[in-house]
């Protein structure tokens, strides 16, 4: 019967849930209006569509009104602070009940003693976090206040008005207060970056700037008063206040160039174009008198690579004037952008505030909570369950017992029963005092514990000096304080790419032309330190490198510091800028050289055309430093900019451009001869071509028979370029797949180059078509890549390049050791598909081995969907895993319960007809490299639009080694860290360091910045901040486990302490008809969590260590016991729960003095005299109790545990010998009484030994018989302090090797002993990367570990190059990190041996030490338990 699939609605929350997850900023932030296409009018005033009547007046309609571009990103007003606050606050539940109890206490039935003292301690816990939550929200107002008071100039004058509305602007940051704004004269910095004052009278051509004059004029306004259709001018170096449409530039072509850093992550430069019907508005008066236009925009969106706006003139009337022109992203200048390399740029806003993409894209700031403080709530939850239990049993037994004795006519009762004084109404009185009696189950004195604690290890943090980043003179900051523990329990981490894994830095190392390689020259590293260190002469150096000493003569390029232009008439020539690498090869300049003197060669032209090709295809600009006039090249990626700086180095010097005219500099030329080249189309990259064009045609007369020919360049990766070459290119085709195959093995990006001659005829109808294509409304995209297509076929080969991304410092380490530790790793960038790829490779994220699934663009229901790409995935790489059977996977419409139709096999996929011989065979799927899902931004978008698309997509992800995302938008970012957080119920952790990061890292349950060359706004919204990536190993595996460790232990701990007190108070309630009496004289109860109790835990939360800190980084899988939270939770509370029961102490006690007088004068003892030992028995318990529970016994752990001791004993000895005479106490003269009363010290020696046997015992048991990992290796490590546990081939090297999957050498014994932990083989699959190149194509059908890419939007399969990253910079050998096999593979080898895998892939990526299947921890770690032997076991 066939059932309908649905897609699930979501599980059904308990109020407890809902409590703890209510989110209190949607009480005090009113959600935004929903957004709406908008119209806005230029020089022309408001239709009277746009206005409606209220009340007699004319207003502007709602929906036609603008958000203001003011941007608030705190929390708190200074109206909304303490409301909001308290609020937060009050989620926790203790919180509330001692506001209850302090309530309670001011009726004086109830009262015990003043009710102020009694509200005070409540009162310092919400004050000191109050203060905390402020300072932190203080320096959000700082932000933003800096933010939104930035100065832009805006166009003024007296017959210009702008009719646009917008919305109300909040009065200052704290919306409830007017603060004075003192305005600033304008500043600048000068080349040292030393401010100097601009004047304040500035004219600019006929432009007047902040002159009160009639005439239009620009007007320097802060950002927050800028409206929609307000005329800007943006100067040089200055960031953009909204989403701004171009008019005109400084450039005559009106290009402008910006940086994108803060909202892709790229630090390369963008170009930008106006829009060409508002190219004359290049004045104040000629924006303020130009005629009236309309621009027409969709609604405000948060896609960054989306924007359809159309501008249209009209008349006085408002009827349209000519065709309307199309507005995109290309003509557009969005918030957070720079503009450099251009003078000046006006424009109009379109967008502003709330409205713009950067703000669309960036969340609210977040109420983090760490995960232990939420898990402490069902345990305070269930501490006042105990109490209530408590108090309704207190209540109706002494109700009963009062109406029993009443009619017996017992003393206690005389008087009785009156309206306020009856058993039944003291019954009911007497449940309240049992809430105040025994209020010490919840410990409102912990959470202020915590904080102090959590304070002094974001201390520790700061102060480390293995986080310290020299080079930047940073250090480790933790600003959020309440999220250390989180830190060793994350995951997921979601990493940005470039800055956080990458330098963003590309060098050229190696080529191939015409069948021939150049490696570069071996003995010249030029390193980024070299660079620093280059001598003052590196520049003639690298120049007398091409031409034999004799320089080349140049044409200066006249700059005045944000662009270049070429001056031909001048001869100067300007030396290769010094602070870039420079690529070297003496066979490369010998060879130029010989083909520049010699007769020409097939060789010589491919020289010639290949390095003219990479100096020409590109839409790089090239500038010239006012230090040093050195010259150097700025483009759209740094891969782009290495290429024209290789052929800069190789003789082929880019000139610059001048409108449409490319300026070359070859060795090929005589003198100061350049070549001239008209730029007619670019046909620019994106992640679906995957590759780039350029059309010139030859201008100069110099040329000969290249004369006024027509060229088209073009370079792109080798699947799409080797598929469009000419027929008969087959042999040097080959040799360069070969030598393709060498590079990427390297671990290099790869690309292909190629050129044609076009006919003028051929071209001539072409560049008509496809100019048609570039002005059609509909569907352009395509229409351009179909007209791009025809052009871009029957290329000539030239040869292929090879670059390096450099990383980071120890990214491959760290990402290696993060994977060993189980932390599953998802990278989201705004790269482009390749780029994302290849640095996952190189980062060690890909093994070798590992099988990509590419997923991209497709709208659900139509062709090439992404959902269907996906559910094409699951059938044909996880058929067994069950995933389609889910129904949440399923969109409504389906209704079938029918199993998917046959799949073919894992892994036996029919590649594609690429040029490539057929290496893949039937073993596909079960290669142990896993899988890799590799997913860009579009096909992200659409996943996420349904509920079952995100399901399989999580689904698959959760089955994959990594998860790679590219194209994305920061609001991408944000939702692909909900997508984990939120569904998978685990923290995750996010870590970027530019602007387009912030929302990531505000939607995750730990933020982490660097803080790197792209600001710091990505650090300001973080909760922790480190200047490296590789700190972030140090941070989870060490910093992280140790804050989770020390409080989990403390928190039980400080449990166990108030419990105890709490069951001796309890026990007594037999003895004194329940009435919730005091057993203890008050004062020791008002102290308990103060003085006599308080130092052992804190010292625990501090100075705590269960395993030194070089064990946890040698040996990353320690950290799964806190990923897997077997640290605190129900069980552990309960345990100590059990603890505390206290009947010993009590019982013991109480029957001892209960038997006979204790008193040599044969008088009877009196309550707080025999109640005073149980609380000195009680203090002396609690603090050995805890100091049992410590790890690491330091000086001050000896202090904090006696501190509690030997100030209750002289309290005790003084506070007995107060006489009444000063003032009254119950326990005068019990000095004398206990000091010399053996029923005392017998007391005391019988309890604190039996109460601690228990725990004591415990510990024993598990030390000798089931020891944990942690045990172990504190043993090894007090055996061996000087022991290298990374480097024992029995520790940490045999847990890398096996992670890695290589075979360490391990003694014998110990390999017979873990043949049963390893299931897999050991073989390795590395090889040392080739010094130079071997000319024999290796056969990779032979290597069964090589991986493959299957491109599910287009069905291809491909081999991937076997890029091989077994060496890092510097030297450091890096094995094969992967996590271990692939999820169904994992499966399968748990079916052969009869083992169940985890439900949650995620939970089993990385096991930490290895262990048996049956549980049986005595057994575990044999390789460990050996090197525990005494020394003649061993021999």
């Amino acid at each position: 019967m066939a059932t309908s699939k649905t897609s699930s609605s979501p599980p059904k929350r308990s109020w407890l849930q809902r409590f703890r997850d209510f989110d209190i900023a949607k009480l005090f932030s009113p959600a935004p209006p929903p957004q709406v296409p908008r119209t806005v009018y230029v020089n022309h005033p408001l239709p009277d569509d746009f206005y409606v009547h209220k009340r007699g007046k004319r207003k502007v309609r709602k929906d036609a009104r603008y958000a203001t571009n003011q941007v608030v990103t705190s929390k708190y007003t200074v109206l909304t602070f303490l409301p909001r606050n308290l609020l937060e606050q009050f989620r926790r539940i203790a919180n509330i009940f001692f506001a209850f109890i302090c309530i309670l206490q001011f009726f004086p039935r109830f009262s015990t003693i003043s009710p102020g003292l009694v509200v005070l301690p409540l009162i310092i816990v919400l004050l000191i976090t109050a203060v905390k939550d402020g300072y932190e929200d203080v320096k959000r107002h700082q932000s933003d206040r800096k933010v939104n008071h930035t100065r832009v100039l805006v166009l003024e004058g007296e017959n210009y008005h702008n009719h646009n509305a917008m919305g109300s602007k909040s009065k200052t940051f704290t919306r409830g207060m007017r603060i004075p704004y003192k305005r600033k004269k304008a500043q600048d910095k000068d080349s040292n970056n030393t401010l100097v004052e601009k004047p304040s009278t500035i004219e600019d051509e006929d432009n007047l700037v902040d002159i009160d004059t009639p005439k239009p004029h620009w007007r320097s306004t802060a950002w927050e008063d800028v409206r929609v259709g307000d005329f800007v001018k943006i100067r040089a170096d200055e960031p953009f206040p909204g989403d701004i449409i171009i008019c005109a530039t400084s450039d005559p072509e009106d290009v402008a160039f910006v940086e994108t850093k803060n909202l892709d992550g790229e630090t390369n430069l963008k170009s930008r174009r106006n829009v060409s019907t508002l190219s004359h508005l290049r004045s104040a008066t000629a924006c303020a008198t130009a005629g009236g236009f309309r621009i027409d925009a969709d609604k405000p969106e948060s896609n960054m690579y989306r924007l359809n706006a159309k501008i249209t003139a009209i008349d006085e009337k408002g009827q349209d004037v000519g065709k309307p022109e199309p507005i995109d992203l290309n003509t557009v200048l969005l918030r957070g952008t720079v503009l450099r390399n251009t003078d000046w740029a006006i424009g109009i806003v379109l967008f502003t505030g709330g409205d713009t993409k950067i703000v669309l894209n960036s969340g609210g700031t977040p109420s983090k909570r760490s995960k232990v403080e939420r898990q402490m709530n069902p345990m305070v939850f269930i501490n006042l369950a105990l109490l209530a239990i408590v108090g309704v049993v207190c209540a109706i037994v002494d109700s009963a017992l009062q109406r029993h004795y009443l009619r017996r006519s017992a003393y206690w009762v005389f008087g009785e029963p009156l309206p306020d004084d009856n058993p039944s109404f003291n019954g009911f009185t007497t449940f309240f005092n049992a809430l105040i009696t025994f209020q010490n189950v919840v410990p409102i004195s912990l959470y202020i514990s915590i904080e102090f604690v959590r304070t002094c290890q974001a201390a520790f943090i700061y102060f480390d000096s293995e986080m310290y980043y020299e080079p930047a003179d940073q250090k480790a900051l933790s600003r959020s304080w309440n999220l250390s523990d989180d830190l060793g329990q994350v995951k997921f981490v979601v990493s940005d790419k470039t800055g956080t894994l990458t330098q963003n830095s590309m060098v050229f190392r190696k080529c191939s032309i015409g069948g021939k390689i150049y490696e570069g020259d071996e003995d010249e590293d030029y390193t980024e330190t070299q660079l620093r260190e280059r001598p003052a002469d590196a520049t003639e150096r690298v120049s007398s490198a091409v031409g034999e000493g004799d320089a080349i003569p140049l044409a200066v390029l006249s700059s005045t510091g944000h662009g270049s232009s070429t001056n031909v008439n001048s001869t100067i020539t300007p030396p290769l800028n010094p602070k870039v690498p420079h690529f070297r090869d003496t066979q490369l300049f010998e060879d130029i050289q010989r083909s520049a003197s010699g007769e020409p060669s097939a060789h010589a032209r491919a020289l010639n055309a290949f390095m003219t090709t990479l100096a020409l295809c590109h839409t790089a600009i090239a500038s010239v430093s006012d230090e040093d006039g050195s010259i150097s090249y700025k483009a759209q990626s740094p891969d782009e900019s290495a290429l024209v700086q290789a052929a800069a180095d190789a003789g082929f010097i880019f000139l610059g451009k001048d409108k449409d005219t490319l300026r070359l500099k070859t060795p090929f030329l005589e003198g100061d001869a350049v070549e001239e080249y008209e730029l007619l189309h670019v046909l620019d990259f994106t992640s679906a071509r995957k590759r780039m064009s350029v059309i010139l045609r030859r201008t100069d007369t110099e040329g000969g028979e290249n004369a006024k020919r027509v060229f088209l360049l073009c370079k792109g990766a080798d699947s799409v370029i080797i598929e469009r070459l000419k027929a008969g290119q087959n042999e040097f085709t080959k040799t360069t797949e070969e030598h393709l195959e060498y590079f990427a093995s390297s671990g290099l990006r790869t690309l292909c180059l190629a050129y044609k001659v076009i006919p003028d005829a051929e071209y001539e109808e072409w560049s008509h078509r496809y100019h048609e294509a570039t002005v059609a409304l509909d569907d352009r995209e395509d229409l351009i890549e179909q007209v791009s297509d025809e052009m871009e076929r029957g290329l000539r080969l030239l040869g292929a390049t090879a670059i390096e991304d450099k990383l980071q410092d120890g990214v491959p380490e760290t990402i290696a050791d993060l994977k060993r530790a189980g932390i599953k790793i998802w990278v989201a960038t705004g790269d482009k598909l390749e780029t994302a790829i290849s640095i996952g490779y190189s980062t060690n994220l890909i093994a070798p081995d590992s099988n990509l699934i590419v997923v991209r663009g497709g709208e659900f229901g139509q062709a090439h969907a992404a959902y269907d790409q996906m559910v094409q995935a699951v059938e044909r790489f996880f058929p067994t895993e069950g995933i389609l059977d889910l129904e949440e996977v399923h969109p409504p419409e389906i209704h079938t319960t029918e199993k998917p139709p046959h799949s073919p096999k894992p892994g036996n996929i029919r590649r594609a007809a690429t040029g490539l011989s057929e290496i893949l065979d039937d073993d596909n799927g079960r290669k142990p490299g896993g899988y890799i899902l590799v997913i860009d931004g579009v096909a992200l978008g659409h996943a996420m639009e349904e509920s079952f698309s995100k399901e399989l997509l999580l689904q698959i992800g959760l089955r994959c080694e990594a998860v790679i995302c590219c194209r994305v938008s920061p609001l991408q970012k944000a939702q692909l860290v909900h997508l984990i957080k939120d569904n998978l119920q685990v923290l995750t952790l996010a870590i970027g360091d530019g602007a387009n990061d912030v929302s990531m890292i505000q939607a995750a349950d730990v933020g982490v910045g660097i803080s790197g060359e792209e600001g710091l706004q990505a650090v300001n919204s973080s909760d922790y901040a480190i200047a490296q990536f590789k700190y972030l190993k140090r941070l989870l595996l060490v910093h992280g486990h140790w804050s989770y460790a020390r409080n989990s232990n403390m928190i039980g701990n400080f449990f166990y302490k108030n419990l105890v007190i709490v069951a001796v108070l309890f026990w007594f309630q037999i003895y004194c008809a329940w009435s919730t009496t005091y057993v203890i004289d008050y004062t020791y109860l008002l102290f308990w969590n103060v003085f006599w109790s308080l130092a052992p835990v804190i010292a625990i939360g501090i100075f705590d260590r269960n395993i030194d800190d070089d064990v946890l980084m040698a040996i990353p899988e320690l950290y799964r016991y806190g990923r897997e939270g077997a640290h605190f939770g129900l069980g552990m509370f309960s345990w100590y729960m059990l603890d505390a029961v206290a009947a010993i102490v009590f019982f013991l006690i109480t029957y001892s003095y209960a038997l006979t007088t204790s008193r040599s004068d044969g008088y009877g003892i009196a309550m707080y005299e025999y109640s005073a030992t149980m609380v000195l028995a009680t203090v002396m318990i609690v603090n050995l109790f805890n100091g049992l529970n410590t790890h690491a016994w330091t000086g001050w752990v000896f202090f904090a545990v006696s501190f509690g001791i030997v100030l209750v004993w002289g309290f005790t000895a003084i506070y007995s010998t107060i006489r009444p005479g000063w003032f009254v106490t119950s326990s005068y003269g019990n000095y004398y009484l206990l000091f010399h009363s053996v029923d005392f010290w017998f007391g005391l020696l019988l309890t604190i030994p039996l109460a601690l046997l228990p725990r004591y015992i415990d510990h024993a048991v598990r030390f000798i018989f089931f020891p944990s990992d942690f045990d172990i290796l504190r043993w090894i490590k007090k055996t061996e302090p000087k022991k290298d546990f990374a480097a024992d081939p029995a520790l940490g090297g045999k847990l890398k090797a096996r992670h890695d999957g290589t075979q360490s050498q391990l003694p014998q014994e110990a390999e017979e002993d873990d043949q049963n932990l390893d299931t897999r083989s050991m073989a390795s699959s590395l090889h040392p990367p080739r010094r130079s190149f071997q000319s024999s194509r290796p056969n990779l059908r032979q290597d069964w570990r090589s991986g493959s890419r299957t491109d599910m939007s287009t069905g291809q399969l491909v081999a991937n190059r076997g890029f091989n990253f077994s060496a890092e910079e510097g030297g450091i050998a890096i094995r094969r990190t992967q996590t271990n096999l692939s999820e169904r593979y994992i499966q399968r080898l748990g079916k052969r041996t009869n083992t169940t895998p985890s439900n949650h892939p995620y939970m089993s990526s990385a096991p930490a030490l290895p262990r048996p299947a049956d549980g049986n921890s005595g057994k575990r770690l044999s390789f460990l338990r050996r090197s525990m032997r005494k020394p003649k076991e061993d021999e």
